[in-house]
């Protein structure tokens, strides 16, 4: 397995090409030495799940029904994870991606054969380094019928007993049983998934699609010393919250494009509908301070 360094005077990112082109470990520098910004791939662990960052294309979470109805016709999707019941995050973050060219400070890589159901794409993921910033994009770009494209990205950060969330969003997704939508309600009237101040992520699991986030979020990790910032461009104008309980090691941040299911739903909202050879663009900071500091929102904030 290769893997792809970039590294400054403050932070360490390492990118895995050959599992789905995700992130094995994004570091900080700090006074106290290494910590992680997102959790890291284990060593000798090599599925998916077990890295820092997965990019997810062509469209992000479950499609349900056995696939979708557009323009006109139906288009078929089955499952592409053995134990799921419906297809989930496209199949970009299961493909080898090739490294295109590499720098102290910044990496791109292609997937050239995306192809699940009836999506037929291609992909091209950048990483910057900037002082103690990631910008991390992506551009993916229909090679295939008119369709619905999405996607986004799925950080999984390190979770302790004083780790805390803050972001403001307009409503919540509430899901059944299976993880599909069934209701999406103002955040005034579900209080407990209103992370407008900063609190800790509940003690049971939490699976919930936030959508009209602002695009800004804040992690702060008191017993890792960091505080963490993560922008999105404006195409990411949904946040998918998860993690199973107080017990796990992680929860999940995930800027995407739309929420659960959206093939699914009036309008496909999210969506980006791509003529054959048209391109979308998904993009995210990630930015961390020594606790207590504030980050140059300048830089996070600026158009990417």
């Amino acid at each position: 397995m290769e893997f792809v360094t970039l590294e400054n005077k403050t932070t360490k990112l390492v990118i895995a090409p050959e599992l789905g082109g995700g992130i094995a470990s994004f570091n900080a520098k700090t006074s106290a030495g290494a910590m992680p910004v997102l959790r890291p791939l284990a060593d000798g662990a090599r599925e998916p799940f077990d890295l820092a960052s997965n990019i997810l294309v062509p469209f992000s979470n479950r499609i349900s029904n056995g696939g979708f109805e557009f323009d006109g016709r139906f288009w078929e999707l089955e499952p592409n994870l053995k134990g799921q019941a419906f297809p989930i995050h496209g199949d970009g973050f299961q493909k080898p991606w090739a490294v295109q060219s590499t720098s102290d400070l910044s990496a791109e890589l292609k997937l050239q054969n995306g192809e699940i159901g009836p999506f037929r794409y291609s992909a091209r993921a950048g990483f910057e380094l900037e002082d103690r910033m990631l910008t991390h994009w992506i551009e993916v770009t229909n090679n295939g019928p008119r369709l619905p494209f999405g996607g986004g990205f799925h950080p999984w950060f390190p979770r302790r007993a004083d780790t805390t969330l803050q972001f403001n969003a307009e409503t919540v997704w509430l899901e059944d049983e299976q993880h599909l939508p069934v209701e999406e309600v103002p955040l005034s009237q579900a209080t407990d998934f209103d992370y407008a101040a900063s609190r800790a992520l509940p003690k049971g699991l939490i699976n919930a699609a936030f959508t009209g986030w602002q695009r800004v979020a804040q992690i702060c990790q008191p017993s890792l010393g960091l505080d963490i910032w993560v922008t999105a461009n404006s195409s990411l104008d949904t946040a998918l919250v998860f993690s199973p309980n107080d017990q796990s090691d992680f929860f999940c941040f995930e800027p995407v494009s739309h929420a659960v299911d959206a093939h699914n739903q009036r309008g496909k909202p999210g969506l980006a509908v791509l003529e054959t050879g048209e391109t979308m663009r998904l993009a995210m900071k990630i930015a961390w301070v020594e606790h207590g500091r504030l980050p140059d929102f300048t830089q996070l904030i600026s158009d990417f």
